[in-house]
């Protein structure tokens, strides 16, 4: 990450997003559900999962659901509909009134769009720490996804995260749904090179089939591949293996531990590149190690809690 991006996300919280389900704000018995899963973060659909007469409905249960229920450090995030929709000003004022850690904006298209929705917030002191993130789903977002990032830069530093969205860009581009997302992997990578470019997180898309867990691994493996740092999910049978995947392996945490440790030793004090059993590594790998041993407390600070 450059020193520029660090800059001006330097406050932002580091959090786990390895599993991030999307549950539908008009499905009171699946929100009741929410509280024993072991997800990192839940998004209260108000947008594509409720039809345009049951608007009104879905923002009362997520209201009456998050002025009752306790998700401890489960992230909550709330999907608006389109800024551009007749339900957009009715959306914020939930936001404003139950003040969920996030606020997700569906088809995001240009920096605007994040820059208005950081005013709107910024002139509420109760949404001070109220992040943003930003879907990108549509021929347009991938082609200003930098340009959308950057925007971090104005907009008060709250986008926080992108989330790709693939059912809508298959649509726009006529790109059909195949194992391996062959045709889609250049979109993607653009949009976690302009995430990682700017210091945002990002999520990888849907896998629409619930049921087919080895093919739902199966792309788990190729976002952490990529460089996603979590998944979008539909069903919580999906939730434990995107917290596998995404999740760093024993290896990597022995190789962290190892790296930290040689970093550590006062005989290495001041280098920036050491040999460690032949292999150079250098003080950005330090950095990396930190971030990943950070990560594992976090999980294990989760585990103790559950």
């Amino acid at each position: 990450m450059t020193s520029e991006a660090t800059s001006f996300r330097a406050h932002h919280t580091s959090r786990l997003r390895r599993s991030v389900l999307t549950v539908p704000a008009i499905n009171e018995r699946a929100m009741a559900k929410v509280g024993s899963l072991n997800c990192d973060a839940v998004i209260f659909d108000l947008e594509d999962s409720v039809a345009d007469d049951r608007k009104a409905e879905a923002r009362r249960n997520v209201l009456k659901f998050l002025q009752n229920s306790a998700l401890g450090p489960c992230e909550r995030i709330i999907r608006t509909n389109a800024t551009d929709t007749p339900h957009f000003r009715e959306d914020m004022a939930l936001v404003l009134e139950v003040l969920p850690d996030a606020v997700l904006l569906p088809k995001v298209e240009e920096p605007v769009t994040v820059q208005d929705v950081a005013e709107v917030l910024s002139e509420q002191d109760a949404a001070e720490g109220l992040r943003i993130w930003a879907m990108i789903e549509t021929p347009r977002g991938v082609l200003n996804a930098a340009a959308i990032a950057s925007s971090g830069r104005t907009s008060d530093s709250r986008l926080d995260a992108f989330v790709v969205g693939l059912n809508d860009l298959r649509k726009a581009t006529g790109i059909p749904a195949a194992p391996g997302r062959t045709y889609l992997v250049p979109y993607l990578m653009q949009v976690v090179l302009a995430a990682r470019a700017y210091g945002l997180d990002v999520i990888d898309s849907v896998s629409n089939d619930f049921r087919d867990l080895e093919a739902f691994a199966e792309e788990c493996a190729q976002g952490k591949a990529m460089g996603f740092d979590g998944k979008m999910l539909i069903h919580p049978a999906q939730v434990d293996a995107a917290n596998c995947h995404y999740g760093p392996s024993e290896t990597a945490i022995a190789e962290a531990h190892l790296v930290a440790g040689a970093f550590a030793d006062p005989a290495h004090a001041g280098l920036n590149v050491i040999n460690i059993d032949g292999r150079m590594i250098e003080r950005l790998h330090a950095e990396q190690a930190a971030r990943l041993l950070a990560k594992v407390a976090q999980i294990d600070a989760r585990k103790e809690m559950s």
